[in-house]
């Protein structure tokens, strides 16, 4: 595989995702195939960046948002740090390179009346996979996790005694999130069903499909998507906007910026900042 080397060393030493090493190897390929094909350059290590610049243009003329391409850059721009940290260059060819300007996306959460209304559409559910999706849709609100973390949750991540839940989150950094009472009541009565599956074969997994096996990313934006395009018009309905729905509530109802950071898992408070427009809006309205 091409870049071998930068993406163990994202993985072992970065503790990088396996969606954000997808990515980088995507984007790294992109850009070879690029140097290749207009200017005959087949390694990348040594590009100067008036090659960078016309991928660039070539992006823009793509109709490709500057928001992905700097996305893309950041990609080249690692790729480069880590052959300055292992001395194959001396210099970045990305040194002097500013970022495209962009506009920032203010992602719409949920109203609180949408989410009770399908909290309501799965009140009377009692099979396994009822329970298994109100507790999927439960947990998204009431902990604001994010989608990898929902799915890589494992039985014993649920403290019943403490009602706390351990989430392992980006470069597996571990959080503890405390959990409502309605939540660990409604996770106990899944359990009891998910231990009567007839074949169970992701037996540390809590969220299992019907034939015992650990469900996919994929099919949790579905099922959040499907539920919630039943109540809302908004353009948006993925899990992401779940946890985006968790924290501009919280911050709705008084809690304080600092404590949301930390339930989301966020490294700094400018991550979480986004969310204060929605509280602003709240308080407009107000």
């Amino acid at each position: 595989m091409p870049f071998t080397s930068f993406l163990d060393y994202l993985n072992l030493e970065k503790n990088y995702s396996k969606h954000t090493l997808i990515a980088y190897h995507k984007d790294l390929l992109g850009f070879r195939e690029f140097a290749l094909s207009e200017f005959d350059f087949s390694e990348i290590n040594n590009v100067s960046y008036a090659i960078i610049r016309s991928w660039i243009v070539k992006l823009v003329g793509d109709g490709v948002s500057n928001r992905t391409i700097n996305r893309k850059i950041s990609s080249l721009r690692t790729y480069y740090k880590f052959l300055l940290k292992i001395g194959d260059i001396k210099v970045s060819p990305l040194l002097k390179h500013k970022v495209l300007k962009t506009t920032k996306k203010l992602q719409v959460p949920f109203s609180e009346k949408e989410i009770e209304d399908v909290l309501e559409m799965l009140k009377a559910e009692n099979s396994f996979l009822g329970l298994r999706n109100k507790l999927i849709v439960e947990l998204f609100y009431s902990t604001g996790m994010r989608r990898g973390e929902l799915v890589n949750l494992k039985l014993n991540n649920i403290s019943d005694s403490q009602k706390t839940i351990k989430v392992l989150g980006k470069r597996n950094k571990e959080r503890i999130i405390p959990v409502l009472d309605c939540t660990l009541s409604l996770y106990s009565v899944y359990k009891s069903l998910r231990n009567e599956l007839t074949l169970i074969n992701n037996k540390e997994m809590l969220i299992l499909s019907k034939t015992g096996n650990k469900v996919s990313e994929s099919f949790v934006y579905r099922l959040i998507n499907d539920y919630f395009s039943t109540v809302s018009k908004k353009e948006k309905k993925s899990p992401h906007v779940l946890r985006h729905s968790f924290a501009t509530h919280l911050l709705n109802n008084g809690a304080d910026l600092n404590s949301v950071k930390e339930l989301l898992g966020h490294a700094s408070l400018s991550s979480t900042q986004i969310y204060t427009h929605s509280s602003l809006a709240e308080l407009k309205k107000v």
